[in-house]
């Protein structure tokens, strides 16, 4: 990757040391951790079965503190495999490897499914009263959300037969949409070539991969812009009957799951793990859609700034100066850390081994699995960051973005492997205040009225992107979900229609939608794999834009507050914290309040163009 003409050594040279997983053992030293967590699994059935209503308060603890350090062997090298799979798709070996894993780890996690079972089985009293006992800090939370399952659990025979078909099914075709996606390659002359089983080209082969390529719809030439759509949907052809079935397939299953679990909604399960209400996300879902008119609003402005009539659809992410702006590597790190040095030290000095410790993979190579994450991997250890770094601004505020998940890991840790972890409402929280953090920094440095212009547009669109495409996306799996329930299997136009309206019910008459965009919901991992999560990032973006609200008034005192809440981890409900950093989620009017600001944002973007003298004054 060349920032500019030149490439960029330092970010070529940016990949992630995952040795400490293993114990700088090497990876031939996996089927020994496997084995000894699987003997460990043996013999703690062997203990426990039929026993856990037995249990005492300290025998509790002990049960706890065996299962927790199966679990670090398990995620060692399920971490492992999977980080070292996500770097190159295409490669057999890793995939191999990552199928034994999960092979053997879900063997392992059958082995224990009793204590979960036993444990839910136990009556509130019963339960309450092992809670209580000493010990229990780095777990009390987990049992007692577990415990919120009980509904919906099935017999052990039963729950052992869904978990290891698991590895054959859901796994196994998200595996198979991770390969096909990332085998995509766009071709530079608007066609997609084609190749393998599944029609999915090789990206390197004559192509780019569908992450570049998508990078490009930000160009200030229009041509570009209108060519690389016209590119990403050539390329998306081949394989889209074959996602369509993989989509079709994986809905099914969980249509399934949930008429076996008795889950009243296909959204259920996912707010359960979220520790949140069917009817919070409802609430949530309509007090997005009913300021629909912020996006619609923002588009309109921006085809005034950019001297069109009306925007297309790959005009959306157009940049509104023709400086097209570039960040080498060295240059985003050093920003990103003194902007969180700013905030707090202590943020910073986390930040800081991500870098200093070979704990991120940021350039863009083939067969690299698209966008970026961040991966808590295990407590012992520390976590890592993906990215596909393309040198622009706003892979800069992903960077900050990932760390945020990163940093909050790192102080979680603490809470240990059942804890470490938050719903992921609250885990969208620490990244986008990262991120919000890093855009100040930015736009603080910034006198040039179009590069001020350019800053803001950017946090208008990104809180469209978090905010209300989500929920957009939410929509539309509500109608896919439904209609393969109530109708049966959708066809690639069942699809298309789905995400048209649901995209059409965002944008209005804003943005004209080409026929090639009715097929873009077809690379969204987050449908196949997650199925539900994305009104998360809308939950998590309005819950960070009012906690950074809450730091704006505070000031420094904020700060411990804030730390204090990333340590938590899962050990509390949302709810709870939200109280730490003074945030009450349980307000009615919470949403419109988080609306108000993103509204607010984009008020300062309309001053900015005016200043910038791009659009008259109103």
């Amino acid at each position: 990757m060349a920032t500019g003409t030149q490439p960029d050594l330092a970010l070529e040279s940016t990949a992630w040391d995952l040795g400490p997983l293993l114990g700088g053992q090497g990876e031939e030293s996996i089927d020994g951790q496997l084995a000894d967590a699987q003997a460990r699994a043996e013999a703690f059935a062997g203990r426990h079965a039929g026993q856990v209503a037995a249990l005492d308060g300290p025998g509790l603890v002990a049960a706890i503190g065996e299962l927790t350090a199966i679990y670090e062997l398990i995620g060692r090298a399920g971490s492992y495999a999977s980080l070292r799979f996500s770097t190159d798709t295409a490669d057999p070996g890793r995939g191999a490897l990552m199928q034994k894993v999960r092979e053997r780890s879900t063997a392992i996690e059958t082995t224990l499914l009793f204590f979960g079972l036993e444990w839910a089985a136990l009556d509130d009293d019963a339960a309450e009263r092992l809670l209580a006992a000493d010990g229990l800090d780095q777990a009390r939370h987990y049992l007692r959300t577990e415990r919120r399952y009980r509904p919906y659990l099935l017999s052990e025979p039963e729950e052992k037969l869904l978990t290891e078909k698991s590895v054959t099914g859901r796994a196994a075709w998200s595996r198979l949409f991770s390969e096909q996606v990332s085998a995509i390659e766009v071709g530079a002359g608007g066609a997609g070539a084609a190749g393998g089983a599944g029609g999915a080209g090789d990206a390197g082969a004559g192509g780019e991969a569908l992450d570049v390529a998508l990078s490009r719809l930000a160009s200030s030439d229009r041509e570009v812009r209108r060519a690389t759509a016209e590119a990403v949907t050539a390329a998306l052809a081949p394989g889209l009957r074959t996602r369509a079935y993989i989509f079709n397939t994986l809905i099914h299953d969980k249509a399934v799951n949930d008429r076996l679990r008795g889950y009243p909604t296909w959204l259920t399960s996912r707010n359960l793990a979220n520790e949140v209400s069917d009817e919070s996300v409802q609430a949530l879902v309509a007090a997005v859609r009913e300021r629909y008119d912020i996006p619609q609003r923002w588009y309109r402005l921006k085809a005034r700034i950019l001297g069109l009539p009306r925007l297309a659809d790959y005009d959306r992410m157009a940049a509104v100066t023709t400086a097209d702006e570039q960040f080498g590597w060295e240059q985003s790190r050093d920003l990103v850390l003194d902007s969180f040095g700013a905030f707090s030290p202590e943020m910073a000095r986390q930040a800081r081994r991500f870098f200093d410790e070979n704990w991120i993979d940021a350039p863009v190579r083939p067969g690299k699995r698209g966008g970026a994450f961040a991966s808590s991997a295990v407590p012992t250890v520390h976590p890592y960051v993906m990215l596909n770094f393309t040198s622009r601004r706003r892979d800069v505020l992903t960077l900050a973005h990932e760390l945020g998940h990163g940093i909050h890991f790192s102080l979680a840790a603490k809470q240990g492997i059942l804890q470490q972890n938050t719903p992921l409402t609250v885990a969208e929280t620490a990244s986008v205040f990262g991120e919000t953090i890093v855009f100040n920094r930015l736009l603080a440095q910034t006198s040039d009225p179009e590069q001020r212009l350019a800053l803001l547009a950017e946090a208008v669109e990104g809180a469209i992107a978090t905010v209300f495409r989500q929920i957009a996306m939410n929509q539309f799996e509500q109608t896919v979900h439904t209609q393969r329930r109530t109708a049966g299997e959708l066809s690639v136009d069942g699809f298309n229609e789905a995400w048209v309206a649901s995209q059409r019910e965002l944008l209005g008459d804003s943005v004209e939608l080409t026929e090639g965009y009715r097929t873009w919901w077809s690379y969204v991992p987050h449908f196949i794999g997650t199925p539900g999560y994305v009104y998360a990032y809308a939950y998590g973006q309005l819950l960070a834009l009012s906690v950074y609200q809450r730091y704006v008034e505070d000031g420094a005192a904020f700060v411990p507050h804030y730390l204090e809440m990333l340590a938590a981890g899962g050990s509390r409900s949302p709810e709870e914290l939200g109280r730490i950093v003074g945030i009450d989620l349980a307000d009615p009017g919470f949403w419109s309040a988080g609306l108000d600001l993103v509204e607010g944002q984009l008020q300062a973007a309309e001053s900015a163009a005016h200043d910038a003298g791009r659009i008259a004054p109103a």
